[in-house]
């Protein structure tokens, strides 16, 4: 193979660096400024060697040290060539540029999500099972067809059930919806409720893809507040009295996104107290409440038998798994009619066969079982994740332990740009949540650190790692 070669290597015999790393770093040189480019060949160790009048086996080292770094790559019986997927090219004068670049192109191998539970421990093997055995019933043709829009009736009352007796509502199969995930759910709710010009107060900071989907629907934000509990009523009352179209509220009271705080109790009763008078929907969002390490969770608002306007939302992917994509919407009869309709227009029906699968599992008390061994997974992560943030972070940051919920919320004692600080833990395949995820306008000095889907030893790698940019 003619392999050109134009590149002029000056060897210093009087240099303190070794003539291999000489050789190495006029390679990198080439690659960096253009003169080599990916997939160009290399001519071979002993070409090149007698090209630089040096040893053979310092070319080879050379190559070596490239080929490890992954500048390049050897391919068999052709020869030795510039990678395609080069490492990051750091050196650079502007320093804008060489962060943007380099978060592009690093895939993080430390991930702090936003609460995503493990799905290493997902009962795949039961799933797979109870799949099985649907597909060889007898019966198995009557679930090919097309089923309610609503959801299988039976899934729908194993939900209702689970409901009713762990979290205090009393209602009925027609006032349950089952969709594709909660986002579904927060879809099809927007697109009943509001229509262009409507007001959605939101809790700020607060979950971002919920705003995306509200204003999707026609509706605009009016941001409230947040403190040590939750949600600040005030600024809901101010809202009331200046704004005629306030349609509805969103919040996640029992583990407010990202600050895991719970809204107390006085506020939750104003709330409701302020939703008769006025008129406005309740949109509860409980994401995550099967994870609660205390001694019962909170019940939801829309429990409440005072509660005259509620849409309940809840999710089943977090107990299975995220892939597996089951939500639920629960209102009042009249609301659920609506979801059905809007429903049928994106999408006729749900995953029939997988609700069949997962209720199954219900049935069998497989996801009992899978809750329970879960939850003293989590919680010996999220005491492990305390430990660590108290021996790294604890005259660096401020952060309460979590009573429920997959995430911390750690908030840093002096001003730092979390932006920067994101761009530098990136470049070292740690990637973190940024306050644009969350924030309404000016962005909130805070860092949500999901912790439910790292080992321990990620998890203190990873926070060793944040507390020297603190």
């Amino acid at each position: 193979m003619l392999r050109p070669w134009q590149l002029e290597i000056q060897i210093n015999n009087n240099s303190d660096k070794a003539i291999y790393l000489q050789i190495a770093d006029a390679i990198i040189d080439a690659i960096k400024t253009g003169i080599l480019n990916s997939g160009n060949a290399l001519p071979g160790s002993r070409q090149l060697a007698e090209l630089l009048k040096v040893n053979r086996n310092t070319v080879i080292e050379a190559l070596d040290v490239l080929i490890a770094e992954g500048w390049l790559i050897t391919m068999e019986r052709k020869g030795t060539f510039v990678a395609d997927v080069l490492p990051l090219i750091t050196e650079t004068t502007n320093h804008k540029r060489k962060i943007e670049s380099t978060t592009n192109e690093v895939k993080p191998l430390l991930v702090f999500d936003d609460g995503i539970p493990d799905s290493r421990i997902a009962p795949m093997n039961e799933l797979a099972r109870a799949y099985r055995q649907i597909f060889n019933r007898k019966s198995r043709w009557q679930i090919m067809g097309y089923s309610n829009e609503l959801g299988n009736l039976e899934f729908r009352k194993a939900i209702v059930q689970m409901l009713n007796f762990k979290r205090g509502m009393n209602i009925t199969p027609d006032e349950i919806c089952i969709t594709r995930g909660s986002q579904m759910a927060m879809y099809l709710a927007s697109h009943c409720l509001f229509t262009k010009g409507d007001y959605i107060m939101v809790e700020n900071p607060g979950y971002k893809p919920a705003w995306e989907t509200f204003e999707n629907a026609g509706a605009q934000l009016l941001p409230i507040n947040v403190d040590k509990d939750g949600l600040v009523i005030d600024e809901v009352e101010e809202y009331l009295t200046k704004y005629t179209n306030i349609k509805a509220i969103y919040v996640t009271p029992h583990h407010q996104f990202p600050t895991t705080v719970t809204l107390s109790l006085k506020r939750r009763l104003k709330l409701v107290e302020l939703s008769n008078t006025y008129g406005f929907t309740i949109i509860e969002d409980d994401y995550d409440n099967e994870f609660h390490f205390g001694q019962r969770p909170i019940l939801p608002i829309s429990s409440y038998s005072n509660a005259k306007n509620t849409i309940y939302i809840g999710t089943l992917s977090k107990i299975v798994a995220p892939a597996l994509r089951i939500g639920y919407l629960v209102s009042n009869t009249e609301t659920v009619e609506k979801v059905a309709k809007h429903r049928k227009i994106i999408d006729v029906q749900g995953d029939n066969i997988m609700e069949e699968a997962v209720l199954q599992l219900i049935n069998e008390g497989e996801i009992k079982r899978h809750l329970k061994r879960t939850t003293i997974i989590y919680k010996a992560k999220r005491d492990y994740f305390e430990i660590i943030c108290n021996k790294h972070l604890k005259n660096k940051t401020a952060f309460v332990k979590p009573e429920g919920g997959l995430a911390f919320w750690i908030v840093p004692n002096s001003p730092v740009d979390i932006f920067e600080i994101a761009d530098k833990l990136l470049l070292k395949g740690i990637k973190i949540m940024t306050p644009e995820k969350f924030s309404f306008n000016k962005p909130i000095s805070g860092f949500r650190l999901g912790y439910a889907s790292l080992t321990e030893q990620q998890i203190e790698e990873g926070i060793i790692e944040l507390a020297k940019y603190l």
